[in-house]
Parts: C-alpha cells; structure tokens; sequence
C-alpha cells in the first residue's frame, strides 16, 4: 500500500454502520427481550444521579434529608418521562399525533424532549417542596448538580442509536449516517452535546458545589446549569440537523425549535444568577450537621 493510499483511508470519514454495525439500538436480549440503550442510559442517569444526590445532601446545611431524596427519584421519573414526551408531542410533531393519539404512549418508538423533561422536573421539585414545605431553589440547585449525568448518557444513547445526527460537513471527525438520507459526513452533534451539556456541565456545577459556597445562594446552581444547557445547545443547534417536519421554522425564523425553546432558560438562568446573592440568608440544615451563617 502506497503512502497516499494510506493517507486516503486515515483520513476517510467513518460510517456509522460500521462503526456501530447492525441494531445499534439493542444494548443486549434477555429471554428475547430488547433491552434498549436509551432505557439504560435513563436508568444511569437516574440512578446515578440519586447516588451523588446523597452525597451532596450529606454536606452541611442541605435543604433536604435522605427521604426526601428517596421520594424525589419516584417523581422525578415520572417528570423526566411524563414531560419529556408531552413535549416531544407539543413542541416538536403535533399533527402526526393528533392524526393517531393513541401513538403518544409508544414511547418505544422514540420521541422524547429535554426541555419538556426538564420542565417536568421542575414541576415534580414543585409539588415535593410544596408537600413537605421545603425550600423550592435550593431544592432545585441540588438537583440541578446530578442532572448533567442524565445529560451525558442521554446524548451517548442518542449517538448510539444514530439519531439526531448533525449537518453535512467536510471537517476530518464528521461521520457517514447512512440513516441520514445520504452518504455525505456530518457532525457528531450528540457527541458535542454530550460534552457541552454533560461533561462541562458537571465539571463547572462541582467546582461551584463542593470549592465554592454557591450552594449557600438559592438558585445560583440551577442558574449556571440553566445557562449551560441553553447557551450549549443554541450554539451546538446551528450544526446539527433540524428535524424535517420543523425546517420550515428554521426558514422562516434562521433557528430551529430547540434554540427557541432554549431562549427562556437561558434569561431564567440569567435571573438566577444576578439574584442569588440577594437571596443569601442562614441556611437550617436539614439533612447535615450545622447551619450556616447568613450573608457575608
């Protein structure tokens, strides 16, 4: 093989069915049963979320004791599962499912939004600090810090199952989605989520949480996680690929439904962080040792 040949195939772009082969989406069969990558990445992110949650109400002057997380897990599913179809369903293929409402709950065919998830959570936060008369923004600045896991597992299952691929591209790392309509390379969108809203996220929301006292401000963390996700995916938006049935929004406007909807989370993180200050006071602890002295 000559040198040029070699330079050739280094440099070709990877197709993704062979990189991932056949049934990319079936992690493993149990008895026959297709066990899904999506339904383990939400498992994951669940679930380890919920462990590094006991670890962070285990601090000094968290604003909640282990029940309450323990309770939290069966509501906040139900949000990410709940919401995220309802607005997959509203904001993303609404006539496709008022022409066949009985689809809406085939969640094995796919079709899930973060935003309406995210929202769902907040509304589960919601009723749990309502029910137990718990502090709702500082509720939410915890959570906010075990999100990111669901994120980055979430945006692998995407990549996985070769969906949610980006738009044509001639940079060296783009990727064939025979799925995609053409053979032409595109961007590892899921792949730049998976960074942006994962793995930055969780490096950025720690840093605050455990070498900061940002945590002592209600909504300073949910504020940043806010501002991440939403800055993140409105910039990732202009490469990955628009879903068809809403390139008419991008024509029209020059953004895609995902950037709209990141809008309002970015001014309500904006919110959070330029008052968290103000709203500093003596923190009672419910679930660590101490209470923590007002503001500075």
């Amino acid at each position: 093989m000559s040198f040029f040949s070699l330079l050739a195939e280094v440099s070709a772009h990877v197709n993704f069915n062979e990189l991932m082969g056949e049934n990319p989406e079936i992690a493993v069969s149990v008895f026959g049963f297709p066990i899904r990558w999506y339904a383990l990445a939400y498992l994951a992110g669940i679930f380890i979320g919920y462990w590094y949650l006991t670890k962070l109400i285990a601090q000094p002057g968290a604003p909640m004791a282990r029940r309450h997380a323990d309770d939290f897990v069966f509501y906040a599913m139900l949000g990410i599962i709940g919401g995220g179809r309802l607005g997959y369903v509203l904001f993303y293929n609404l006539d496709n499912y008022l022409a066949d409402p009985v689809s809406v709950f085939r969640l094995w065919d796919g079709g899930m939004s973060l935003h309406g998830g995210a929202l769902g959570v907040i509304i589960a936060i919601w009723y749990m600090c309502r029910k137990e008369k718990l502090n709702f923004l500082r509720f939410c600045d915890y959570v906010a810090c075990v999100i990111p896991f669901g994120l980055f597992f979430g945006r692998i299952a995407n990549f996985v199952n070769g969906e949610l691929w980006g738009r044509t591209t001639d940079v060296s790392w783009g990727i064939i989605f025979p799925d995609s309509g053409s053979m032409e390379p595109r961007h590892p969108s899921q792949l730049y989520e998976a960074g942006m809203e994962g793995l930055v996220m969780m490096i950025i929301l720690s840093w605050l949480f455990w070498r900061t006292d940002a945590r002592y401000k209600p909504g300073l963390l949910f504020g940043v996680a806010a501002l991440d996700y939403g800055i993140s995916r409105f910039l990732i938006e202009f490469v990955r690929e628009p879903d068809l049935q809403l390139a008419w929004l991008v024509q029209s406007t020059g953004l895609s439904m995902g950037q709209w909807l990141t809008v309002p989370m970015i001014l309500i993180g904006l919110w959070a962080v330029m008052t968290a200050k103000g709203r500093r006071e003596r923190v009672e602890p419910v679930a660590g040792p101490n209470s923590v002295a007002g503001a500075s």
